[in-house]
């Protein structure tokens, strides 16, 4: 796929590489390992000080600063309804751009970025966990795991806050 600077890459299926090739930043949210099109991604933090919006939706974790410009943080843990992470442990961000609006995924943690091949991409199965099928493009099955690939622009649905931009 070649990508020019007026065309705006896929939030939500696949990011093709090449010649029937799909890469991924692959992050982990409450052990289930989880992808974002690389195309979609502009960086990723480490541990990071985020100022509470008040009346914000409980989805929204906050704000924080990177390089000036203000980006809002979106707990994927509370997105997604699964338990808070253990008490002290430290969380990255997945910073994604939608609508000219940078949004931090908070995560447990980033392993590494993943190609994988178009043709091994499926729709969720039946079994899929509604809080996780409702925000999966699809998936892959890896050795001994499930990929389930992110929809950021669903994911990032959320609240007045967030409604009109995306």
């Amino acid at each position: 796929m070649t990508t020019t600077l007026l065309e705006r890459p896929s939030l939500s299926g696949p990011a093709e590489a090449g010649d029937g090739d799909a890469t991924f930043v692959t992050l982990t949210v409450a052990d289930q390992l989880c992808g974002i099109p690389v195309l979609g991604v502009r960086d990723v933090l480490g541990e990071q000080t985020i100022t509470r919006i008040p009346l914000a939706s409980p989805e929204i974790a906050g704000s924080l600063n990177l390089r000036g410009r203000i980006v809002t943080a979106i707990d994927l843990r509370r997105r997604l309804s699964l338990p808070a992470p253990p008490e002290g442990a430290e969380r990255m961000s997945v910073v994604v751009e939608l609508a000219g609006e940078l949004y931090a995924l908070l995560v447990d943690q980033v392993s590494e970025v993943m190609t994988l091949q178009t043709n091994s991409f499926e729709q969720n199965p039946p079994t899929l966990p509604p809080q996780w099928s409702e925000f999966s493009a699809g998936i892959y099955r890896l050795q001994g795991r499930l990929l389930v690939v992110l929809d950021v622009g669903r994911l990032l649905s959320i609240g007045p806050l967030l409604r009109g931009r995306a």
